[in-house]
């Protein structure tokens, strides 16, 4: 079975949910952690997918992260492929930004902690998003957003957000909230971001708090959506 690449930007931000997935449709990974000098795979190939996981940084940092070109590269070789790609926040603005959208500072301000989303009508006939809730709270950690690529269908959006999770063909998604967070992962975002957290005036301790609350009902959610995903390597 090919294994999957996982693109890891911070020690923190991990596969979570995504990981119980994969171990159920009996997937392998390879945790590719740019953030300690891994080198970014040149192709893809030997590989059954790509998975390109949150940051801190932007997309248009490449000077100070010269592996970003490298992932846009790979994210290419993948898609034309015909490999499922799978985009989450940071993730999500890289796989945007190869497929030719803007992406750039969000003039609402930051969206952090748990904020509602609202599928769009496309979703009900999504491979990954059908038969899910009209509106669920999923974690956000973001100040960037993009413009639907062209080409793409929307999925999802907030208040702040128009685009909160778009599907590029088949097997390209992007989402920009955090499906896959579970609650040590929110503690651990909380801890390595608290500088961020304090000049935004928001409580760690009640944004950690609420991760028992809402964590709870996104488990068979998150768990659907990351199964469906894998559901085209599972049957190479």
């Amino acid at each position: 079975m090919a294994k999957i690449y996982v693109l890891q930007h911070h020690r923190v931000e991990n596969l979570g949910a995504i990981a119980d997935a994969l171990e159920g449709a009996a997937l392998a990974w390879q945790y590719v952690r740019v953030f300690d000098g891994q080198p970014v795979p040149p192709s893809m190939k030997g590989a059954g997918g790509l998975i390109v996981m949150g940051g801190p940084m932007g997309v248009d940092q490449t000077d100070r992260y010269p592996w970003l070109p490298d992932e846009m590269r790979l994210i290419e070789d993948a898609m034309k492929s015909n490999l499922p790609v799978l985009g989450v926040c940071l993730g999500a603005q890289i796989l945007a930004a190869v497929l030719g959208a803007k992406v750039d500072r969000n003039p609402k301000g930051k969206e952090i902690g748990w904020h509602p989303i609202r599928l769009d009508d496309s979703a009900k006939h999504d491979r990954l998003m059908r038969d899910l809730p009209e509106t669920m709270t999923p974690f956000h950690w973001h100040g960037d957003i993009f413009d639907l690529p062209p080409g793409a269908v929307s999925l999802a959006s907030s208040e702040k957000t128009p685009c909160q999770a778009f599907r590029h063909g088949d097997k390209a998604y992007g989402f920009q909230f955090h499906f896959e967070v579970t609650g040590e992962g929110v503690a651990a975002m909380a801890a390595a971001f608290a500088n961020e957290l304090n000049r935004e005036n928001i409580a760690a301790d009640r944004m950690i708090a609420q991760a028992a609350e809402f964590t709870a009902s996104l488990e068979k959610i998150s768990d659907t959506v990351f199964s469906r995903w894998a559901s085209p390597i599972q049957g190479t």
